[in-house]
């Protein structure tokens, strides 16, 4: 039976941090700081839909794809399409290379999707680094399908029991999420720890007494 759609993106999301998955899927919300503003900046490279030829090999931008059966659907960065007729998903990442498994699961569920709509095998992806313009290849194997299907199935759980948010879970990466201040873990003296909590708090507290007695 076919189900309804979750964004591709949102696998990455889910293997980061389960809450901040979370609050996209059930709160739709996305945030927004510098480092969401640079990933735009990359992606308007790619994000124009169209082709041009490179080499041989036909570069398809801003593809959509989807997966009735597995329930995804998105838009990938780039599609190669090589002489032989195989096609190759390349996920855009602003940062120099990196290897982290939430992106290659990305990778990998746009290849499964590819898969079904298109009818072709796709056994490999690739991530480019546009800080480094450096490119990595993804092998697609049954290790990385099979993570890629638990967290698919996983999402999909999560969203049809109606679940509640998951806890935050700190760490140093939380600083630089879109999310932080919807998430708030500084609040629960996770992230920097309460010492440091407080002392932020009596700072912005004394800027503001600071700042209205210089306007009386």
């Amino acid at each position: 039976m076919d189900r309804a759609s979750i964004p591709l993106s949102l696998l990455n999301d889910y293997l980061f941090c389960k809450r901040r998955a979370g609050l996209k899927l059930v709160e739709n919300e996305r945030g927004s700081n510098v480092h969401t503003a640079e990933g735009d900046v990359v992606h308007d490279r790619v994000d124009t839909p169209g082709y041009h030829v490179l080499r041989g090999v036909t570069i398809l931008r801003a593809l959509p794809v989807w997966s009735d059966t597995l329930g995804l659907s998105g838009i990938c960065d780039v599609v190669e399409r090589h002489p032989d007729g195989s096609l190759v998903p390349v996920e855009f990442k602003k940062s120099r290379r990196k290897e982290f498994i939430n992106d290659d699961v990305q990778v990998c569920a746009q290849g499964l999707c590819i898969e079904e709509c298109m009818g072709v095998p796709v056994p490999r992806g690739a991530i480019f680094y546009s800080a480094s313009k450096l490119r990595r290849e993804v092998a697609l194997d049954e290790s990385l399908r099979a993570l890629t299907l638990r967290t698919i199935e996983a999402l999909h759980q999560f969203r049809d029991r109606d679940a509640s948010l998951p806890p935050a879970e700190p760490k140093r990466a939380c600083a630089g999420c879109s999310l932080v201040e919807l998430c708030m873990p500084s609040a629960h003296r996770l992230q920097h720890g309460a010492s440091a909590w407080f002392e932020r708090h009596v700072n912005d507290m004394i800027n503001r007494t600071s700042s209205d007695e210089a306007l009386s």
